[in-house]
């Protein structure tokens, strides 16, 4: 309980509860506003922290059972959390911009990067120079470009088991193809987003960088205990994670829905949020200096 107050006492300095103006909001965001001061939406901390303790939660068991999260936050806001926090966890992420097809033509993507990884092989041996002037020139550029755009994901050899994302008006394109492969998401989501494309929705301020800081924080966090478990699982237990992260399925099962269940993530969100009350006064008495 003291480990959450902290938490959300630092959520609430970090300006996490400031949304947009109440001219900009999105009326599906009502249930995670709390109050409106001075035209500005007041984002309620307790469904902030109720959404990042079950997304915590939901991505250790993810990372456990062999799969990774993909964290997506191309805005000038967010690129230097997600690559500082993302690197220190291993996980794949994308900064630079969205590639149209990274999820749903990611075999394409997986020879972009052999082709990278060629690149760079030429330039380490020397061999670059073999080339003309004009060609190394040119073979210099797409190794830059190809690195600028998909540096991020070079360790993500498959498909992953989740995407975070910041900003969900911004990050549109990513979490239309996740839902078009199944793939959940979380997203941290302003009053002006649409929480219909978030599974597990993050209601919090999308363009402070200490907020996003501390949201990534957390869930890289929660990506390093999941991986922790994953060495030091045996197989069977790695199997166990594996099927209780849904990420194995019976010959005989019937096959799942195509796009994860919000219902059951909030289903799993009850228990979270028994424990996430954060004083809603802490939100209120911060809010007169928006």
């Amino acid at each position: 309980m003291s480990d959450q107050k902290s938490l959300a006492k630092e959520l609430v300095e970090a300006g996490v509860i400031f949304g947009q103006r109440r001219s900009q909001w999105n009326p599906k965001m009502k249930p995670y506003i709390f109050a409106t001061k001075n035209g500005i939406s007041i984002i309620d901390v307790k469904e902030t922290i109720k959404g990042l303790l079950l997304a915590k939660r939901f991505i250790a068991k993810t990372v456990a059972g062999g799969k990774d999260v993909c964290f997506v936050g191309t805005k000038r806001q967010a690129r230097g959390a997600v690559e500082q926090h993302c690197a220190a966890c291993s996980m794949p992420f994308v900064t630079e911009r969205w590639l149209g097809g990274t999820l749903t033509n990611f075999r394409t993507i997986r020879e972009r990067l052999r082709r990278l990884e060629d690149l760079e092989r030429l330039a380490e041996t020397g061999d670059i120079r073999n080339y003309s002037k004009k060609m190394e020139s040119q073979l210099a550029r797409e190794q830059k470009k190809i690195h600028r755009n998909l540096h991020g994901l070079r360790g993500m050899t498959k498909l992953p088991g989740a995407l975070v994302v910041v900003d969900t008006t911004r990050e549109q394109n990513a979490l239309l193809e996740a839902k078009a492969l199944g793939i959940p998401t979380i997203c941290l989501i302003d009053t002006d987003g649409n929480p219909d494309l978030a599974d597990i929705p993050v209601p919090g301020n999308d363009d402070s960088m200490r907020s996003i800081d501390i949201v990534i924080r957390e869930l890289c966090a929660a990506a390093a205990e999941g991986r922790g478990q994953r060495a030091n699982a045996s197989p069977e237990e790695m199997g166990a994670a594996a099927a209780a992260a849904g990420d194995v399925e019976s010959p005989n099962a019937p096959r799942p829905a195509r796009r994860s269940s919000r219902s059951q993530f909030r289903a799993d969100g009850r228990s979270a949020s028994a424990g996430a009350d954060a004083p809603r006064a802490e939100a209120a008495g911060a809010a007169p200096g928006a």
